[in-house]
């Protein structure tokens, strides 16, 4: 007779979890003692990285052999040590798109909010609710610069799915709380028959403005000020955006916004969503299940969900032909259409 073996269970992965803070605020540490920029000119040692930053040998050593374990760094025989191309694309602060400022400066914020979950579950009320606009301009006039990276490959895609390219005429592009306005920004790249209108808070548009300056698109652009459910959308749009702004409006007010967001589309035209997908049972994947206890953290009725659920949204608003658009980013584009 067959005699089954009970699997051991050991805390090892418990223990990893324990130090799951660790690779971020290395990174940060990293970025704010300008190693990534330092090496962008060649590699160096830990020597000679401290004469440059003013950074202590010892505090450089620590962090720099860490970031070869999360291989963004590599170390030759001789101590030398320099960027992989994951760095060197994302960490350098002078570089468009950098992430070098989100470690730096906006999850050392995040962390410090993440630290008072256990009032916050207790309660039910967020650490700040980043999704008013009093509380929130600032917070996105910081972050939204900070994240492109997470939306500027999925509006790209995006973009090549829509066949702007071969456009004839002159597509109009809807881009709601557009933040940095990456996703028009984007759509804008692919054709100069695109034009886009950016709605966000009155406080967002100056940075809305600069970035689309940065990005020499500024002048495709039109401007809208405010809260989405009261600002005037117009109507004819050929394309509308909304680039991770559901999870923080929440269910009811998505729903509102997805019904107003019909009404400003032609027939044919095309909303597309991007979001933290959760499966039906909001048993995975598990990045969107942490974003979720994000939403609670940050926001009064933010949350992640799942592509049913959308969904059903969209054709409570009048949209049909609701389907994924595989694509960079945490999760598919959801895309749907304006019968």
């Amino acid at each position: 007779m067959k005699t089954s073996v009970k699997k051991q269970v050991t805390p090892e992965r418990l223990m990893q979890f324990g130090f799951a803070y660790a690779p971020p605020l290395v990174i940060g540490a990293a970025v704010s003692n300008k190693v990534f920029d330092s090496l962008a000119s060649g590699a160096k040692t830990v020597e000679q990285l401290s004469k440059e930053t003013g950074a202590s040998p010892r505090g450089l050593r620590a962090i720099m052999n860490a970031l070869i374990g999360l291989e963004l760094l590599k170390k030759d025989r001789h101590g030398n040590f320099s960027l992989t191309t994951e760095s060197e694309a994302f960490l350098l602060s002078s570089k468009p798109g950098t992430l070098a400022g989100f470690f730096r400066t906006i999850l050392p914020q995040l962390i410090s909010r993440w630290l008072q979950l256990t009032d916050v579950v207790r309660t039910g009320r967020p650490v700040m609710a980043v999704n008013q606009e009093t509380e929130g301009t600032q917070f996105f006039t910081e972050l939204v610069e900070n994240i492109i990276p997470m939306s500027y490959g999925g509006a790209q895609k995006l973009g090549d799915h829509l066949k702007l390219a071969k456009a004839k005429g002159e597509v109009r592009v809807l881009d709601l709380a557009a933040g940095s306005g990456i996703w028009g920004i984007a759509l804008a790249q692919k054709s100069p028959r695109v034009r886009v209108t950016a709605i966000d808070w009155a406080g967002m548009i100056p940075t809305t403005k600069r970035i689309t300056q940065k990005f020499g698109v500024a002048d495709r652009f039109k401007f809208v000020e405010g809260d989405l459910l009261e600002a005037d959308f117009g109507n004819g749009y050929d394309v509308a955006t909304l680039g991770h702004i559901l999870h923080s409006e929440g269910a009811e007010r998505s729903r509102q916004l997805l019904k107003k967001t019909f009404r400003a589309l032609k027939s044919g035209g095309t909303i597309a969503i991007a979001e933290w997908l959760v499966n039906d049972a909001r048993t995975e994947p598990a990045p969107s299940l942490m974003f979720a206890v994000q939403m609670l953290v940050n926001t009064e009725k933010g949350d992640t969900f799942s592509f049913n659920e959308i969904k059903r949204w969209l054709e409570e608003a009048g949209f049909k032909k609701a389907r994924k658009l595989e694509a960079p980013g945490p999760s598919p584009l959801v895309l749907a259409t304006r019968p």
